[in-house]
């Protein structure tokens, strides 16, 4: 059987026994569900995010945990049960998660996409010729249009709270642009040869956009399982004429591709940047404004060798 064809019937018949067991009164998401209504979002990133906006007034879950891998992400009988009792899913779209369609096929609960209205930008590879980089959360400046997207489900789910989700979204924003000139103006110090962010992943296009960074990575998408002899020739390439001197990987992945890029071509490995996930409340990005923080953070601190 193909294997996209057993994951979708997988999920298919997933939650055709999470809502039997509802009918018989057995397994009901909704029994003993708080009297907020329940928001459930893809990835850590985004539950962050609307919580901000939330504030009190909604309860906001992620699907995925703290570390997890979105793109290639495989639902849990769980994750179906606690999707069949939500009140509506936000996603990302943009194609980042591929496993979502599929997951909310046959779920009657409403969704909305909250980066409707970014301006996307092309993967620049020609096996993703014309697809747009998913990663769009990367800018601060896009995550306030993500904002306004949220305060409109949320206001959809619960009309009562309206003015209070309109002033919880302009409050972020607020703290969004002051990241944005953050992260512009910690990244303005790199001189012209070391304006240059090499990643495993395609990840960091609207972030290099926003700080006028040149990117480079191994591999687009992290669907790709593995990175080929090319992809590191490739890059290895790219550092050495450019005589860029760090580069990096994100978290979900292994870090031996690009530690092999350093090691032949005389880079510093400068660190571990996260994209897809937060950490957990203990570690370094709990939040999405520290995970910005600390991307910009470890890029100066590697690229420049000098702490901010």
């Amino acid at each position: 059987m193909p294997k996209r064809f057993a994951r979708s019937a997988w999920i298919a018949c997933a939650t055709t026994m999470v809502f039997l067991l509802a009918a018989c009164g057995i397994g009901n998401a909704s029994t003993g569900r708080a009297e907020r209504p329940v928001v459930l979002t893809t990835f850590t990133v985004l539950a962050d995010i609307a919580s901000h906006v939330a504030g009190d007034h909604l309860r906001v879950e992620s699907i995925t945990k703290a570390g997890a891998e979105i793109h290639g992400y495989e639902p849990t009988p769980d994750d179906i049960k606690k999707a069949a009792g939500a009140d509506l899913i936000i996603d990302n779209g943009l194609h980042l998660e591929a496993w979502f369609g599929q997951f909310v096929a046959e779920i009657d609960v409403p969704h909305a996409v909250v980066s409707e209205g970014v301006t996307p930008i092309d993967i620049a590879e020609d096996a993703y010729r014309g697809r747009a980089n998913p990663h769009a959360w990367m800018s601060p400046l896009n995550v306030r249009i993500y904002v306004d997207n949220m305060v409109k489900a949320f206001s959809d789910l619960d009309p009562d709270n309206t003015a209070a989700f309109k002033a919880n979204g302009t409050r972020y924003k607020r703290q969004l642009q002051r990241l944005h000139d953050e992260l512009v103006g910690a990244l303005s110090r790199l001189p012209d040869n070391e304006r240059a962010l090499v990643t495993c992943e395609g990840a960091f296009s609207y972030l290099a956009r926003d700080a006028g960074l040149t990117e480079r990575y191994i591999w687009a998408v992290n669907a790709e399982q593995q990175a080929t002899p090319q992809q590191i020739t490739r890059t290895i390439d790219f550092v050495e004429q450019h005589k860029v001197p760090a580069v990096f990987c994100e978290s979900t992945v292994s870090d031996a591709p690009m530690r092999q890029v350093a090691s032949a071509s005389g880079a510093r490995f400068g660190g571990v940047l996260y994209v897809d996930s937060l950490s957990g409340p203990d570690g370094p990005v709990p939040t999405y404004l520290d995970l910005i923080r600390h991307d910009a953070d470890t890029i100066v601190t590697a690229l420049t060798g000098t702490a901010r």
